[in-house]
């Protein structure tokens, strides 16, 4: 346990601080529980309160770059959760990407139970749709390529922000499957996508992501937010860019980086 709190620590002063850890100088976690493990210490060493989650490698090209085939997940902490427009501030060591996603928020509990929920429960819980720019990267020594699972749960889920729109409460009269994203750079079209990249529905990852905590005791909370995904792939950005995310009937997401 020592070695995973030092891992802990030294991940989460790159973050706080701008830096950047070698992955030769670290353990690295040996399962999903060790790696969680170091996430829940992250939090606890940030002293800092969750909006909610984001869940990662819910899309088959994901999965490949990290050479997992399950999704992760991880808090979103309220310094690195963002209502658009925003701006934000890059260490471009970090390798940050942009990735357009669903977002969904909770009106309901999902506590932690011995019983799976099913999407009927867990559809019953939301109360609100809207699209996401999540900003990934890492603190990672050499981007995330090759690293797996257990350190890119480590490392906080890979997240470094993540931008919300506005919110659309009638969210069930929208087919999220096929519903189209794409994301602008400087004015270019870069990736595009449907909600289906996101294991097939964003709704699978919100049933993934609810009897994952559940199981991890912990359930999900009225008023927390979830990212469920991207559907854009992995579009690289830096410093003096402004980034567009196009949802359609959902809006449109605007983010300038510093």
């Amino acid at each position: 346990m020592q070695d995973l709190n030092a891992l802990a620590l030294k991940l989460w002063e790159a973050r706080r601080d701008g830096g950047i850890v070698d992955p030769a100088d670290v353990k690295e976690p040996a399962s999903d529980v060790e790696a969680y493990a170091v996430q829940d210490e992250i939090v606890r060493l940030s002293g800092l309160p969750a909006r909610g989650f984001k869940v990662g490698s819910t899309s088959a090209e994901a999965q490949k770059l990290l050479g997992t085939s399950e999704p992760g997940s991880c808090p979103v902490l309220a310094p690195y959760y963002f209502d658009e427009p925003t701006r934000i501030k890059l260490v471009p060591e970090h390798m940050p990407a942009l990735e357009g996603e669903f977002a969904f928020r909770l009106g309901q509990e999902l506590p932690a139970r011995e019983a799976a929920y099913s999407k009927l429960e867990v559809c019953d819980a939301i109360d609100g749709v809207a699209g996401a720019i999540e900003v990934v990267g890492t603190r990672l020594r050499g981007g995330l390529a090759g690293k797996g699972r257990y350190l890119v749960t480590a490392d906080s889920g890979a997240n470094i922000a993540l931008v919300i729109g506005a919110w659309q409460q009638n969210w069930r009269k929208i087919d999220l499957r096929t519903h189209a994203v794409a994301m602008h750079v400087n004015g270019e079209v870069k990736g595009t996508g449907t909600g289906a990249h996101a294991l097939g529905d964003p709704i699978n990852v919100m049933v993934w992501l609810a009897n994952q905590q559940s199981k991890r005791g912990r359930g999900l909370s009225a008023g927390e937010v979830v990212s469920t995904g991207t559907c854009t792939g992995l579009d690289g950005v830096a410093p003096g860019d402004h980034v567009m995310a196009d949802f359609g009937e959902l809006g449109r997401i605007e983010v300038s980086f510093d």
